[in-house]
């Protein structure tokens, strides 16, 4: 809304000349305020700011009929990894009685348990054809962060089987063996 101002302006001066008014304008900013709230509104309500990222997983469903039924896996393609205390690693080939590698003790990374998972997985496709199978076991001792770190090393390595497993008392004798528990 603009406003002309004619308060001030020309009287009768001396000389008889009448001098014209002086007009001056002046813009009421009140609703370009009130605009602005309403697009700033508008943007924080229609804007997402940030997504939580989650990672897919399929889950294998229930069976009714025998609920104690365990698929069997073959343990030369099978890689055990255990998550211990201190954001440690233990992690072999087959059965934790009879390991077709000795267990190797690793941290999280590149240099860690991802190139040992991208190694043993070019072997066993080579030795069988078949992809491995990598069996995620945490500890009592472990955190849920290591668990979130490990599932983005099976990501990030292309792993196409997995599970999360429960540790079982070999396995447990076997960190506690290493100083990982």
């Amino acid at each position: 809304m603009a406003e002309l101002d004619t308060s001030s302006g020309g009287g009768k001066h001396k000389g008889g000349k009448v001098r014209s008014k002086k007009q001056s304008t002046r813009v009421d900013m009140t609703p370009m305020v009130d605009l602005m709230f309403l697009l700033i509104t508008f943007f924080m309500l229609t804007t997402t700011l940030a997504k939580p990222q989650a990672m897919d997983l399929a889950m294998p469903d229930k069976n009714d009929q025998d609920p104690n039924q365990k698929l069997d896996v073959a343990d030369t393609r099978t890689m055990t990894i255990l998550l211990g205390n201190k954001n440690r690693i233990e992690w072999f080939i087959g059965l934790p009685d009879d390991p077709k590698t000795p267990p190797t003790v690793e941290n999280y990374g590149k240099d860690g348990i991802r190139k040992a998972i991208l190694t043993k997985a070019k072997d066993i496709k080579g030795a069988t054809g078949k992809d491995m199978i990598v069996l995620i076991k945490p500890s009592d001792k472990s955190n849920y962060r290591n668990l979130v770190d490990m599932l983005d090393e099976i990501k990030i390595t292309n792993v196409k089987q997995y599970a999360i497993v429960d540790i079982t008392e070999p396995e447990i004798g076997l960190l506690k063996r290493d100083g990982i528990y």
